[in-house]
């Protein structure tokens, strides 16, 4: 099966599931736990991936790893995941989980590029302005990248606004030496 059918069909079914018992906040949050822990652990990725550890060793340390600060059904699912041996899908599951909660509760998610930091006021101001544009909620993330050299870049959910002035001026450097020709 293809790979990322198997991410969205487990993260589909836990999807209804905490809709159906009303727990789609707590089990969001408790995702958003896990694949921090994806993310941020190489030895967690290395036991999901390793095909030496048994199934029943893996299962036996996920629950002492995630007990107590997880919901119940977000530990079952978990082991089910495990289970099935499914486990190296996790982190594509979790993310699939969230992308399914946004959509759900009409949040979109946006990155702004700028090429200096920007203070906490300026970054309200632009969620503002984009929960107005966009009617939705918005989790605004923010990096900085020198080489932009000024101006910014916004991305949100797949389509990107550059108004960096880098690629204004690769534009001017483009129209230039196209009207040398």
């Amino acid at each position: 099966m293809d790979q990322s059918a198997i991410t969205v069909r487990y993260a589909k079914a836990f999807f209804l599931t905490a809709k159906e018992k009303k727990k789609l906040d707590k089990l969001k949050a408790d995702i958003a736990m896990v694949l921090e822990v994806c993310k941020t652990s190489n030895d967690f990725i290395l036991l999901l991936e390793s095909p030496v550890v048994k199934t029943s060793k893996k299962a036996s340390l996920i629950s002492k790893i995630f007990s107590g600060n997880v919901e119940e059904l977000t530990l079952k699912f978990l082991l089910l995941i495990i289970q099935n041996k499914r486990e190296v899908h996790i982190p594509g599951i979790c993310r699939n989980f969230l992308d399914l909660t946004r959509k759900n509760q009409n949040i979109k998610s946006a990155m702004l590029t700028t090429a200096a930091e920007i203070n906490a006021a300026t970054q309200k101001k632009v969620e503002q302005l984009l929960a107005k544009e966009l009617n939705a909620s918005i989790e605004l993330s923010t990096q900085v990248n020198p080489d932009i050299l000024g101006g910014l870049v916004l991305r949100i959910d797949d389509k990107q606004y550059d108004a960096s002035v880098a690629t204004q001026l690769k534009k001017i450097k483009q129209s230039l030496l196209e009207t040398e020709l």
